[in-house]
């Protein structure tokens, strides 16, 4: 039995990252120290200095490891890894785990072209962002190509020429593939998309100014012409980013608001002295936790996922650690980066806007989550009221079952509480008793499999003193949903009898579209008022429950397709045999049938009948 007491006597003081489990062995903490034994030892002693939050962690805490680490910095950047992979309870949760979009240009190739991606490699390529979306990048390589149509094939064209595809004919590419622009007036155009990406405008509107000019005074207006189209195109880019700064310095500005239990971080990025976007992130449960400490969560997991660090970060208050998180941050740039709280000037009023901006997001944010409680209330409560149910039904779990002609047949679950979708508690299932068209029983098996394993379950936690919230299947709903009618209503009571489990049943009824009609309880199939809330909340839950069954079935059947004995039959492609376990359900019944029951199936001949029968008949013997 792990001895914590004595655990602590043997923790070493040297920087390391601290790894806290639950009775289940699950994380629910990781943190990181430059003495762990000091550290670890504080969670154990002077409880009542602790917040709230701390206090619930420590009573679940029933054995921790740790790992040594030669410094501080990589104690930091191990516990920011760790905490991304585990996603531990009692962490501050940074949910969007985002890889940025960035624009590329192939330099190494002979004729570069311009790329999106969201990886940044070692290929001698030059990479510029990152953007904040996907459409920020689209609108500039829009921009780029309308002002400097370069190839997008990667077809190789250092050693032979080729025939130009289509963007050659509609004017979007400029043909290098069959000479119709030289490699020294290619590469002059990709200097110029160089400059415009490394935020050089100016340099670049000179140039093509003087370009135009030039092309005037010679009198050939169709080059002149090409020329202000393009200053045009580069003004309309120009005009979307909002200039901050005359310094083309690129720096982030951090700052957080916050309510009663949670808090909003809103991040501005300048890039080269404009304003290309912004971000905001919601951070749940921060009511116990010092400001300071959440900024100071905040930045390690927002940089230890983002390619690119900016030279500067601005932030309106010095956050925990901030040599440290220095430190690293410069290992990862490879130059220094400096963490500082703006004072006075320019960047006091911009940390301030993106404090505003942090504010209203949070407000805006607060007032939709208090609508959204409101509508789920309602729903719960007309749905309570239609069923008549002795409590509300906080917990919903749904199922449906997926499958072609009882091929491929699987079962989903899902889950609601409180009106809103618990995707962790959304379970898939493989039949595995029942074969054919068997609904009824595919139904049963699922609904068996799911109670039988959720009553062992308390049964061990009940043996073991522990709470319900420590199992994963120990959670039983206030209400099940089943989609059918009262014959899928019946099979699931039947089960549930069986495992002396008592919960609500009621089925939900389609109409010949397949669109939500009812729900069907007692035998009795009572209809709703399509504008009320519940019928909106009972259509939501069985357009999910059979969303996920379909996914769920679908990457069965083309796993299966792939992967099958009958890919090894010649002339039997991915279509008959789809048709020949549609119609005979197994491929050991397909093993079974003669060459006439072979030929029966749509897209089969005799020949192809015959070329199966024997494929099993050598694969036996």
């Amino acid at each position: 039995m792990f001895n914590i007491k004595e655990q602590l006597k043997k923790l070493p003081e040297k920087p390391g990252v601290y790894i806290m489990k639950d009775e289940m062995g699950d994380i629910i903490y990781i943190g990181k120290s430059k003495s762990l034994k000091n550290r670890v030892s504080q969670y154990f002693h002077s409880s009542k200095s602790h917040p709230p939050k701390v206090l619930a962690m420590v009573k679940c805490i029933k054995d921790f490891e740790y790992i040594i680490t030669d410094t501080e910095v990589e104690a930091l950047i191990l516990e920011a890894n760790l905490i991304k992979k585990h996603k531990p309870r009692y962490n501050i949760a940074l949910k969007d785990d985002k890889n940025y979009p960035y624009i590329k240009v192939t330099i190494k190739d002979k004729y570069p072209r311009v790329i999106k991606t969201r990886k940044i490699i070692k290929d001698n390529a030059r990479y510029f962002g990152p953007y904040i979306s996907v459409d920020a990048v689209n609108k500039t390589l829009e921009t780029i190509e309308e002002l400097f149509p370069l190839r997008k094939c990667n077809r190789n064209l250092e050693t032979n020429k080729e025939r130009p595809c289509l963007n050659f004919h509609i004017k979007k590419c400029l043909g290098p593939c069959n000479g119709g622009i030289t490699h020294e007036e290619y590469m002059e155009i990709v200097k110029q998309i160089l400059l415009l990406l490394g935020g050089k405008h100016e340099i670049l509107m000179d140039e093509l100014k003087e370009r135009m000019l030039k092309a005037s005074e010679e009198l050939d207006f169709e080059t002149a012409a090409k020329y202000r189209d393009r200053i045009n195109a580069l003004n309309n880019l120009l005009e979307r980013q909002k200039i901050f700064s005359t310094s083309d310095v690129n720096q982030d500005y951090i700052s957080m608001a916050r309510s009663l239990d949670r808090s909003c971080v809103m991040v501005f990025f300048i890039r080269n002295g404009k304003l290309i976007g912004r971000e905001q992130h919601i951070l749940e449960e921060t009511q116990d936790i010092e400001r300071s400490e959440i900024l100071s969560t905040f930045v390690k997991q927002f940089y230890s996922r983002t390619a690119f660090v900016p030279k500067e970060i601005m932030m309106d208050e010095i956050i925990d650690d901030v040599e440290l998180i220095e430190s690293w941050l410069s290992q990862k740039r490879g130059s220094k980066v400096t963490i500082k709280q703006p004072i006075r000037g320019e960047k006091r009023k911009l940390i301030e806007l993106v404090h505003r901006n942090a504010l209203e997001y949070l407000t805006k944010f607060e007032e939709k989550i208090n609508n959204e409680k409101k509508y789920s209330e309602t729903a719960l409560n007309q749905l309570k009221e239609l069923l008549s149910l002795s409590n509300t039904p906080r917990r919903i779990e749904a199922y449906d079952i997926s499958n072609i002609y009882g091929v491929f047949s699987v079962g989903s679950m899902v889950v609601f509480e409180n009106g809103k979708p618990l995707n962790s508690g959304y379970r898939r299932f493989k039949i595995k008793t029942i074969e054919g068209p068997n609904d009824y029983g595919s139904m049963q098996e699922v609904l068996y499999r799911r109670f039988k394993r959720g009553v062992e379950e308390k049964q061990m936690l009940n043996d073991q003193g522990l709470s319900y919230i420590e199992g994963k299947f120990s959670f039983f709903p206030d209400l099940i949903l089943v989609d059918g009618g009262k014959g899928q209503v019946k099979a699931v009571k039947e089960v549930l009898s069986a495992l002396n489990v008592n919960i609500p049943v009621a089925g939900m009824v389609k109409d010949d579209k397949h669109r939500t009609k009812g729900i069907i309880y007692e035998n009795i199939e009572l209809s709703l008022d399509k504008r009320s809330h519940a019928f909106k909340l009972i259509a939501r839950i069985q357009d999910e429950v059979h969303r996920f069954a379909i996914t769920y079935h679908k990457t069965i059947r083309d796993k299966s397709l792939i992967q099958s004995v009958l890919d090894e039959i010649p002339g039997i492609g991915k279509k008959r045999k789809q048709e020949l376990l549609k119609h005979f359900r197994s491929i050991e019944n397909i093993r079974k049938a003669s060459i006439d029951e072979l030929q029966d199936v749509e897209g089969m001949n005799e020949k192809l009948a015959r070329s199966v029968y024997d494929f099993f008949r050598k694969v036996k013997n």
